[in-house]
């Protein structure tokens, strides 16, 4: 419910024209929109979850990209080698807990890449904190999915499906 809410805010926005009679209208929106992606990232109930600030991060630069995969399959050390930022790699799943934010410059443009804690299958339900993660990847320009080669192909599909739901929820 609230990720197809999302859509229609930021559709409605698209076909508002911008001018000053509807810079009130535009502005209300806006407002409406932050309020639903912040009950999208903070976690429901009891569920040992913590506030929003724990996945998602200050927007800096004039891109950002997220990095998104099943857990361990390189997206922090891929984060390390690119930005020079020390995120935390081990030989155990999740341990990415939160984003972890780094910056690159291309061409004279800052680009924010954000680690993004490992998502699995059943994410888009809420599994594992899928949910709050898939809400901050929502906010990147690109999506970049991270695989392990010497894992099976069906991971690839799998992240997709996750995400394209979030994206393109199923008609009702």
């Amino acid at each position: 419910y609230g990720i197809s809410k999302i859509m229609e805010i930021e559709a409605e926005m698209a076909r508002t024209q911008k001018k000053k009679a509807t810079a009130h209208h535009l502005r209300l929106l806006k407002a409406r929109l932050a309020k639903l992606r912040r009950e999208l990232i903070t976690p429901k109930g009891g569920g040992g979850g913590g506030p929003a600030e724990d996945f998602d991060v200050a927007k800096t630069g004039d891109a950002r990209i997220g990095f998104v995969g099943f857990p361990s399959v390189g997206k922090s050390t891929l984060l390390s080698n690119l930005a020079g930022v020390c995120s935390e790699v081990a030989a155990y799943e999740f341990t990415t807990l939160t984003t972890v934010p780094g910056v690159i410059r291309y061409k004279g443009a800052k680009i924010q890449l954000l680690d993004l804690p490992g998502i699995i299958e059943g994410a888009k339900d809420g599994k594992g904190r899928g949910r709050q993660v898939i809400a901050v990847a929502r906010t990147c320009n690109l999506i970049l999915i991270v695989l392990d080669v010497l894992k099976p192909l069906g991971h690839k599909k799998i992240i997709e499906n996750e995400l394209e739901d979030c994206w393109f929820p199923p008609p009702e």
